[in-house]
Formats: structure tokens, sequence, C-alpha cells
């Protein structure tokens, strides 16, 4: 197993059905967060989308009303696609965050995928690589430079200065979310870690990690931080038990994606319950976690609630995951 401490996170789900009220669910992930902090997890992440199918709060509004129930946790977007947004824009309401959390803002990115997002916004999907490039080296320098200059092909910059910075000038991690090979070796050079989505297979995984981490060495980029993945979680005594009773809610997660051209996510359901998702009981989630951990993953953002189910069974399975699971991982 990796010689670096295991770090595990919330990566909240927060898309609900448009008849709901979403203030209550609002509530209910804020009751979330704060148990999670009193059981001593080490991060609350959002996710992101515009014009979504479901009721989809924003993230970085969402994660500043947890700044005062997340006591040490870090504050993340897992992921934001920041492709959609101006670069200044981002990088001011960051830089917020991170000055209202006293420096726990941690910026997962990506690049989008959505076509009604992008036409939406009036951006062709083609040129989603380079701006997605330039606004990340846009957000840098603003952070980074006192006077910043920036000339690229969609972004201009004329020795300006950036409202507000990061939190005592510390360095905000970007994580850079990526699902193709070549995208991840990009991730490599242009972020400081890869995040991964909460459905890939432990073999694709941890192979392109180790790919990941190899680009990082040839370009003398230090490796030695956080190598995040995202799982899906569901703890119950067998694991018979726990996909039975997981099921709905989870084939309904995947179905919803279906919407968006990715009917191959239904297709492979079946297999991505034994080969990606964590859902079992006790030993085999601890399990899993070793497995990845061999691998070289050290933060696992687990996802508890989907929609249709009760707070109180995402609460619960995230007792047995530090009361029951975790034990088991830091025995071995």
């Amino acid at each position: 197993m990796t010689s670096r401490r295991l770090k595990f996170g919330l990566l909240l789900d927060h898309q609900f059905p448009r008849t709901d009220d979403l203030a209550d669910h609002i509530d209910s992930l804020i009751e979330l967060t704060d148990m999670g902090a009193s059981l001593g997890l080490d991060g609350v992440f959002g996710i992101h989308h515009f014009l979504a199918g479901l009721q989809t709060p924003q993230p970085f509004q969402l994660l500043s009303r947890l700044v005062p129930v997340s006591g040490n946790m870090d504050l993340g977007t897992s992921v934001y696609v920041s492709t959609l947004a101006h670069p200044v824009q981002v990088a001011e309401e960051l830089a917020t965050l991170d000055q209202i959390s006293r420096g726990r803002v941690v910026f997962g990115a990506g690049i989008g995928y959505r076509d009604e997002e992008f036409a939406s916004f009036g951006i062709p999907r083609s040129s989603r690589a380079p701006r997605f490039i330039e606004g990340l080296e846009v957000i840098r320098g603003l952070w980074g430079e006192e006077h910043f200059s920036y000339s690229g092909k969609y972004f201009t910059i004329d020795n300006q200065r950036s409202s507000v910075r990061p939190y005592r000038g510390r360095h905000i991690p970007f994580w850079i979310g990526a699902n193709a090979p070549e995208t991840i070796l990009r991730a490599a050079r242009i972020g400081d870690a890869w995040i991964t989505s909460p459905n890939v297979k432990e073999r694709w995984a941890i192979g392109n990690l180790d790919a990941f981490r190899l680009e990082r060495r040839k370009h003398d980029l230090p490796d030695d931080g956080d190598h995040p993945i995202g799982r899906e979680l569901f703890i119950a005594d067998t694991d018979e038990e726990a996909r039975r009773v997981v099921a709905p809610y989870l084939e309904e997660e995947y179905r919803h994606y279906s919407q968006y051209d990715l009917d191959h996510f239904v297709e492979m359901y079946e297999e991505l319950m034994i080969k990606s998702f964590f859902v079992g009981s006790p030993e085999t989630v601890a399990a899993k976690i070793r497995a990845y951990a061999d691998g070289g993953f050290n933060y696992f953002l687990f996802r508890t609630f989907w929609s249709g189910m009760s707070y109180d069974m995402a609460k619960r399975t995230i007792e047995r995951l530090v009361n029951e699971v975790l034990p088991l991982v830091h025995a071995s």
C-alpha cells in the first residue's frame, strides 16, 4: 500500500428532481457535511453543470455555505466545467472562497462534454481544449503575479491585477478531470493531479495513473501530491444486500446519463457494479480501497447519496466507512 496517508472525502451528488424542494436538500447537504467533518473526513467536493435536467445548484456558492460546518475539510470541485466560464471570474470567485475558508480550496476543473452547454454559451465545442488550457493559464497568472498580462487566442489580459488572490498566497491545487489516455497525459502537464470519474474500472484507473506519474517525471514535475479518485460507495452487511438496496438509486443515476448520449453507462451497469463501484460489505469495500491504494491512489472521494435515497441511508454508509471499513484498511 502507498506510504502516503490515505485521505477520504465526500463527493456530493447535488442533483435533484425539479419537483423537490431544493432548499430542503441543501439543508440536508449541510448536515451531511457537518457529519463528515465530525467523523474526521478530509474533504467535501461539489459537482458542476449548467442547464442540467435536474436541479443542480452551483458549487462555489454551495461550498461557501458549507465553510462553517466543514471543519478543516478541503473544499473542492469535481469537476467545474471551466471551459464555459471566463477565467477572470473563476480566478476571483475561487480566491474569494479560499479566503472565506482560510486556505482550504481545491480546484477540480474539466473540459466539459454536454453539447447543449456549449451551444447555449455560444462556445464552439471544437474549441474546448485550447480554451480550457488558456483559461487555466490565465487563472494561474492572476493568482501568481502582481500585474499580469496575457495574449492568447481566446483571452487577453493587459497588465491587470486580480482584486482577490488565494489565502496568504497559497497555491490552490489544480485537479484535472480526464477520461482518455491522451487527456490524462495532458492533465499531467497542466495540472497538479488527475481526478477520475466514479465509474472507471480498477485496472484502467491504475494503469492510467502510472502513465500520469511517468509523464510528470518526464517533464520534471513533482509527484508528491494527492492522487484522487471518485467512487460510488454503499455499505451493508453483505455484498448481496448492498447491491440489492442501492440498485434503484444507482441504476436511476446512470440511466439519467443517457440523456447526454452516454447510453453505454446503462449498458455497462452490471459490470460497473462489480469492477468500479465500492458497493458491498465492510470487508469488500476495505479490500477495494487497499487495491486502489496499492495502485497509487491516496485520496478517495465517495459519493454516498443519489436522488431518491434517504439521507439517513447515506449517513449510515459514512458512519460504517469510518467505524468499520477504515480500521480494516489501516490494519492491513
